[in-house]
């Protein structure tokens, strides 16, 4: 009990800043609704994955265009490269010495023979030839030749530039392509359908705080005139013990009745407090919001106009569940396509332009960009994956299969639930007359023990008794249009009209 009355005085002053927290901002159902669908971090999380699934639709759709791409590098070799080796490139570069000195070595032989010396004395116009023999230089065009065939072999790589741009264009991928565009198309119409789901629940959170709301304002009024009146019967009381009609245990109990109102009144109003927090936090509006709804000044909840009732393929086609499913059932039929293209040729258009520093076109020229342009076309034909894809494909068909037994399946549940929500909203309105009535009865009842208590002709246990009567029979007339009032909504829902 302890307990109970510092957390009732905790509320009592949490009231008291709630109330003088700025100025009251007055809200009616559509109002909170708007806030609610703008602030909502739930929904702010659909919208972003709206985007997303827009996006991953445009990405799909970007595979039937060519891919051009280009390339550059640049790459340093600290070394050049010979076709032939060190002892080669000597051999090269100086084997115009050796014939040089073979050659001179093979004259001096020949100049020192006997018959040569004797046929030159004899003959004296041979000598002039033989002077210009032994003159003649070998080496140089012999080194020249060797040299010029190792740079021939020798290539610069030492700086090497290299550029290109190639082009792919899809022609045939087994449909893969346009498959997954529409699954892309799909997968965003769901995200949209999901969004518009998560609306609906909002929604109905929305309409259960604000009439959650509505119900505690009305019992806090009921609250207060329930212990308004049973302090009036304590004045009344003491009247009568004045008068000789009561006795001191009467106003005892009159007393304790009246102390349980005024907690009672003290729960309704910390309650009022606390559901005004919970509505602003589902509408993204601070917690110490002064807020005022628009129906809090009623003395009863509303009864909501009910519409006719929609047939059930009408709603089937509005419940997002079933969308969702519908929309589910064609992405898996497209997942179904995506697969068994794995199994059929691919075929593509290619074309490349290169272009090389050390030239490759004419001879290997490290101070020119050489280029060229090649155009083909790529065939692919898959012949055995180990029935990889075959096994994709029946994976593909059993998971479509799949969400058609859930899409029937889901039918069956939300026709069941549309046939108990229209039994609950029939049995909402009709136990509201009943309860209507009983206020009439309790009314009726509490006005003459009222007026026999002051005559001094009824007990007041027999006022307490219609007064609790009374609290009952309108707190049963609170929570019965508060159930009419979702009942109408989630009947709304069920049908897809919300």
């Amino acid at each position: 009990m302890r307990k109970l009355i510092i957390f009732s005085c905790l509320l009592s002053v949490l009231s008291a800043s709630w109330n003088t927290a700025g100025a009251q901002r007055v809200l009616t159902l559509d109002e909170c609704k708007q806030l609610a669908l703008e602030n909502n971090n739930d929904l702010k999380t659909a919208r972003q994955k709206m985007k997303m699934a827009g996006y991953d639709t445009k990405i799909a759709a970007s595979y039937f265009y060519p891919k051009i791409q280009a390339l550059g590098a640049y790459v340093w070799n600290d070394k050049d490269i010979h076709l032939v080796p060190e002892k080669g490139q000597q051999i090269l570069t100086h084997g115009g010495d050796e014939v040089q000195k073979a050659y001179n070595a093979k004259l001096q032989e020949i100049m020192q023979n006997p018959d040569i010396i004797e046929f030159i004395k004899t003959n004296p116009e041979f000598q002039d030839f033989f002077t210009k023999l032994s003159q003649l230089d070998l080496a140089s065009p012999i080194n020249a030749i060797g040299s010029s065939i190792n740079n021939l072999l020798t290539f610069d790589i030492q700086n090497i530039y290299a550029g290109a741009i190639s082009l792919e264009q899809p022609v045939f991928t087994g449909g893969k392509i346009i498959a997954s565009h529409k699954m892309a198309k799909y997968a965003q119409e769901l995200s949209e359908v999901q969004y518009e789901q998560a609306v609906e629940e909002l929604v109905v959170d929305i309409e259960q705080a604000y009439w959650q709301i509505i119900s505690v304002s009305c019992k806090k009024q009921l609250a207060e005139s329930y212990s308004e009146l049973l302090h009036r019967m304590i004045a009344d009381t003491e009247n009568l013990m004045d008068a000789g009609f009561a006795t001191e245990s009467d106003i005892l109990t009159v007393k304790v009745k009246a102390n349980e109102a005024d907690l009672l009144l003290t729960k309704a109003s910390n309650g009022l407090v606390l559901s005004k927090m919970l509505l602003c936090q589902k509408c993204g509006l601070p917690l110490e919001s002064g807020i005022v709804l628009a129906d809090e000044s009623l003395d009863y909840v509303p009864v909501p106009q009910i519409p006719e009732y929609v047939s059930i393929e009408d709603a089937f086609s509005a419940r997002t569940e079933i969308r969702s499913l519908n929309l589910a059932n064609q992405i898996y039929d497209k997942k179904v396509v995506i697969a068994r293209a794995d199994m059929m040729p691919a075929v593509a258009l290619t074309a490349n332009y290169l272009m090389t520093r050390p030239s490759l076109a004419n001879g290997f020229d490290s101070n020119k960009f050489g280029n060229r342009f090649a155009a083909g076309v790529v065939l692919k034909i898959p012949i055995f994956h180990g029935t990889e894809a075959l096994q994709r494909t029946r994976k593909a068909k059993a998971e479509a299969e799949l969400y058609r037994i859930k899409l029937n399946d889901a039918k069956e549940k939300i026709n069941l639930q549309i046939v108990q929500c229209r039994k609950l909203q029939q049995e909402s309105v009709e136990k509201l007359a009943m309860v209507q009535s009983n206020v009439d009865v309790a009314e009726e009842n509490l006005r003459k023990a009222n007026e026999g208590y002051t005559e001094g002709v009824t007990s007041s246990t027999t006022v307490l008794a219609a007064s609790t009567a009374w609290l009952k029979a309108h707190s049963e007339l609170i929570d019965t249009g508060v159930e009419v009032q979702m009942s109408a909504v989630n009947l709304a829902k069920a049908e897809g009209r919300l």
